[in-house]
């Protein structure tokens, strides 16, 4: 994925070193001079930290990647095979509060920082065996036997997902001076809100297998229940017992859970229920203390939640309301909901949504327009839709504009532009196809949720700072206009978000909220008194207020299935009800964490340590990440040997390394040996064979191995990455010698010992996926065209094939209809083995490592055997049913899970040799496949696959085939 990235980016070949002792800083662009330095002193500060606190002595320096590839700041960690941290340098969203407003490099430093430390620390035993396997291993597919051998060098890399979120997430609160997510009110909200719900919490096995999935806030529920079950034990049993939990020091267990017991004296699943019964009570509590003020009632529009949600806005004309919302089991539409009937009806669907916040949504209500953003998690694309037309039209692709406001007295969109850290203030005149840049805010200062008042007078949003501060702000848009910046601040938030604070139709007030008295409640500030009212006192939270008029306000409630829609009086109070915060109560309780606060990276000199810089050439930084036992088959016989690879740390050059020796003596003595290598570099590749063997030919019945030698060479290019929409442009050139059968057909004989192939293939995908999903696909179009020539048995002839996959999710949720086929061609003489297309059976072995479903592929067909029916022409369709997966609530334990079951019903039609009605063949099947994802070693799946199919050749037999296989990685 990383790589695919750089090399779809313009500066691929722009990459910069800048190195210290401890921090190798890998930057994209121009990075370096403007951020490196910084980032640099805060991870060294950080490093510096948790080798106090952990005892970490370990002296591998960390990799850290600095990109700028999507709109949101984002962190990311890694410790296998080499410590590696990414991070993205742009501004981060603060939706909902559910990020501090620290600096984000800071932040982010202490936070990856944190699970290098807890991930890769290691005993006498862990060192013992990276010294024997010259390093740690990393789990490869190709090569299972590695799964093994890296709990054995890096154990505590095997744990969920929970557990690493969790303690980064707890650390980096204390160590930002208590500015973080252990300290938060969204993560009091969401405990709070199941209380008051009665829902039920995930156990410690049913997180990871349902709980990330079947809850619309998906994989932040790890972050969530991570976080919320560390500061429970740090309140309960002390901070230096969590620390002796997550730290692999002498003495302690190699897994996480056994340790736990080892600290804890008690197992992770009765404790878990302990915090559950903790939690329950401590939200009671907080409930009866917002109730000793006057709950504000709050009328529904909806009868259910609808998941994350947008900003809204009201049309009185037509009495609706729009806003874009992301729930469970769906796309992400824009929406209009009547206020009389509560009915919804879908406008346009939002490619790319975000998880909080959905899309940035504008509304021009003379024109009849709503604008919004696609591809939120990229680099953000500009759309508007037609009100009376329903038409949907793309105004600027990859502006990277957001947080839209539109003013109606010019007909301007002002939005908020992220590019290299930095948030601009930009505005749109019609056609909206270009920005003006109208300011740049310095580095750490972020601009978002802004509206323009009614007359176009004024601008006003709420601005993060550096220092972690929260303030609404307005600025005058004559002076701006004029080249001359007057930021005004309208209220103080301290380190609460104001959040989506917008204008009243006459411009006197802004309504928005904000979780400053730690529940999120609606304020309204007077813009003529410059005084602030709140208005609400919500048990969970008001978010996204707008003026109604009649004094009542639209507001989202927050619940534990997402936002819903309703309304409530607007009345100003005196007092609200107040919650205690369980962080507030540990450091009370562990006034030892006020110690834990890090120091700035001011006081650390960043150049004083530089060791090196200039340019970063992968090539030159290649090093040996592991060498390990193998075992493998090549035909008949079992083969024993060696991996190894070796890359640099940003795995952008790698060389793959296997040989295997096979003792049989039934084999002849020239195909004893087996070797395979790999080089990739960039987007180029090199692989060359001699009689490949094959770990999974030990559980047939497909045949990798054969006899021979090949050279290949490939090169791959994204030729455009605008996700989930991606352009693909694939080489290669391959020649095989000594051949038996062709490569890509075990039972068919080659008919020459010497073939040449070379292929191009162009590709397009445009694939989604609704919020909770199994399936990585659910809708979309996928097509790929494959051109290619070879040389056999001195005839050289043409092949041209083509693949086309369309889908459609269905009225019922994680339910898809796919119609898959293929074509294909090829100028050969009739019986030339070379020249033809093979199809037949499941394609999957008994433990296999590709994918699960492998009769999607085009030359699968259930209820045939392997390679059964072949021709010079062929084509093929199928159409495939996705029923919708069974999720397993608790079924295992946190080491070995299953997490969910889906069933797939397929028929499929291949007609051969259109042109020759003597060898003319035709064939129907019909067959359905059952996959169980399981989960081993706390974090890698696996998934158990059991299929059957029927098929019947016309004026022919019919034939039918099991299939069992077990996919490992």
């Amino acid at each position: 994925m990383l790589s695919g990235l750089l090399a779809a980016s313009p500066l691929a070949a722009q990459l910069t070193a800048y190195d210290l002792p401890d921090v190798k800083l890998r930057s994209v662009g121009g990075l370096v001079e403007f951020v490196a330095p910084h980032v640099a002193a805060c991870t060294e500060n950080a490093l510096r930290f948790h080798r106090q606190l952990y005892g970490y002595d370990s002296r591998e320096p960390v990799a850290i990647l600095l990109e700028d590839f999507s709109d949101f700041g984002h962190g990311g960690a890694n410790t296998v095979p080499t410590n590696f941290v990414d991070l993205g340098i742009a501004p981060f969203s603060y939706v909902y509060d559910t990020v501090p407003a620290v600096d984000r490099m800071f932040w982010m430093a202490n936070h990856e920082m944190a699970h290098v430390v807890t991930m890769d620390q290691a005993t006498g035993r862990d060192l013992r065996f990276r010294g024997l396997f010259r390093g740690k291993v990393q789990p490869v597919a190709a090569h299972p036997e590695s799964i093994f051998y890296n709990y054995l060098t890096n154990p505590r890399w095997n744990a969920p997902r929970w557990y690493h979120e969790g303690i980064a997430v707890f650390l980096e609160t204390w160590m930002a001076g208590g500015l973080g997510r252990a300290l938060g009110a969204y993560d009091e909200m969401t405990f709070r809100s199941m209380v008051l719900d009665e829902a039920p919490f995930w156990d410690v096995v049913g997180l990871e297998s349902e709980g990330t999935a079947s809850d619309f806030q998906v994989g932040v529920n790890a972050y969530l229940y991570g976080t919320r079950f560390m500061t429970y034990l740090a309140h309960q049993y002390g901070p230096q017992k969590l620390i002796e939990w997550t730290g692999r020091r002498p003495g302690s267990e190699a897994y996480f859970s056994r340790q736990f017991r080892h600290v804890y004296g008690v197992s992770l699943d009765t404790e878990w229920r302990r915090w559950i019964a903790f939690e329950r009570d401590w939200q009671r509590r907080n409930l009866e203390s917002v109730r000793r003020q006057p709950i504000t009632p709050f009328r529904p529009l909806s009868a259910v939640p609808l998941g994350s949600v947008s900003r809204a806005f009201l049309d009185p004309a037509r009495n609706k309301i729009y806003v874009a919302v992301r729930s469970l089991g769906k796309m992400a539409p824009v929406i209009a909901i009547d206020r009389a009937t509560g009915k919804s009806e879908e406008i346009a669907e939002v490619r790319g949504p975000a998880l909080f916040y959905v899309t940035s949504l504008a509304y021009d209500q003379a024109g009849g327009k709503l604008f919004f953003t696609a591809d939120n998690y990229g680099w953000r694309d500009l759309y508007a839709v037609d009100l009376r037309t329903r038409k949907t039209e793309r105004l600027m692709r990859d502006g990277r504009i957001g947080d839209l406001a539109f003013a109606a007295a010019d007909r301007a969109l002002w939005g908020i532009r992220h590019f290299n850290g930095i948030s601009t203030l930009v505005r749109l005149k019609p056609p909206y196809a270009t920005w003006e840049q109208m300011h740049s805010f310095p580095y750490g200062d972020d601009l978002y949720d802004i509206d323009v008042s009614p007359d176009g007078r004024l601008l006003t949003g709420s601005l993060a700072r550096v220092d972690g501060s929260q303030l609404l702000v307005a600025i005058p848009l004559a002076e701006l206009a004029a080249g001359e910046v007057s930021l005004a601040t309208l209220y103080d938030f301290e380190v609460s978000a104001p959040e989506n604070f917008v204008f009243s139709p006459d411009g006197r007030y802004l309504y928005g909220s904000s979780a400053y008295s730690g529940v999120s409640n609606v304020y309204r500030y007077d813009l003529e008194h410059k005084d602030i009212d709140i208005l609400t006192n919500a048990e969970t939270g008001f978010f996204r207020p707008v003026p109604l008029g009649g004094d009542e306000l639209l507001v989202f409630r927050y619940s534990g299935e997402g936002l819903q829609p309703g309304v409530v009086p607007e009345r100003r109070l005196e007092h609200v009800g107040a919650i205690r915060f369980l962080g507030q109560s540990l450091v009370e309780r562990s006034p030892e964490l006020k110690q834990w606060k890090v120091p700035s990276p001011a006081t650390t000199d960043a150049a004083s340590l530089q060791v090196a810089r200039g340019p970063y050439d992968s090539l030159r930084h290649l090093s040996l990440d592991s060498i390990y036992p193998i075992v493998a088959q090549y035909k008949d016989s079992p083969a024993a040997g060696l991996a190894a690879t070796i890359s640099d740390s940003l795995n952008l050059s790698r060389i793959d390394l296997a040989v295997s020796y096979s003792p049989d003596t039934q084999q002849p003595t020239d195909e004893r040996l087996h070797a395979e290598v790999s080089l990739r570099h960039w987007g180029w590749g090199l692989e060359a064979t001699y009689n490949r063997a094959d770990f999974y030919d030990l559980f047939g019945p497909t045949k990798t191995s054969r006899r021979g030698y090949s050279l290949g060479t490939s090169w791959s290019k994204v030729l455009r990455y605008d996700e989930p929409r991606r352009w693909t442009l694939d080489v290669g050139l391959v020649g095989w010698g000594n051949l038996e059968t062709l490569p890509e057909a075990q039972n068919i004989a080659a008919g020459t010992d010497r073939l040449l192939d070379g292929r191009v293939t162009v590709g397009y995908e445009f694939v989604e996926k609704s919020l909770g999903a199994s399936e990585p696909e659910e809708q979309g179009l996928r097509w790929r065209l494959h051109l290619g020539g070879r040389h056999a048995a001195g005839d050289t002839f043409s092949r041209l094939s083509g693949d086309l996959d369309v889908g459609w999710l269905l009225p019922i949720p994680h339910s898809s209809l796919w119609l898959r086929s293929s074509a294909g061609i090829a100028d050969g003489r009739a019986g030339d083995p070379a020249a033809s297309f093979y199809f037949g059976a499941f394609g999957n072995n008994y433990v296999d490592h590709q994918a699960a479903r492998r009769y999607r592929q085009p030359e699968s067909f259930p209820g045939l055997e392997i390679n059964e029916v072949g021709g010079r022409d062929y084509g093929k369709v199928m159409v495939e049913w996705m029923l919708p997966p069974l999720r397993f609530r608790h079924a295992g334990t946190p080491g070995f899970y299953l997490t969910w079951a889906e069933v797939g019903l397929f028929s499929s039609l291949l007609r051969t040799e259109f042109d020759d009605r003597a060898l003319e063949r035709t064939v129907y099947d019909l067959g359905a496949q059952v996959d169980l994802k399981m989960v081993i070693f706390s974090n890698l799946s696996t998934t158990l696959s059991l299929g059957y199919a029927r098929a019947r050749q016309e004026s022919g037999p019919s034939s039918d085939e099991f299939m069992a296989s077990l996919k490992i990685l």
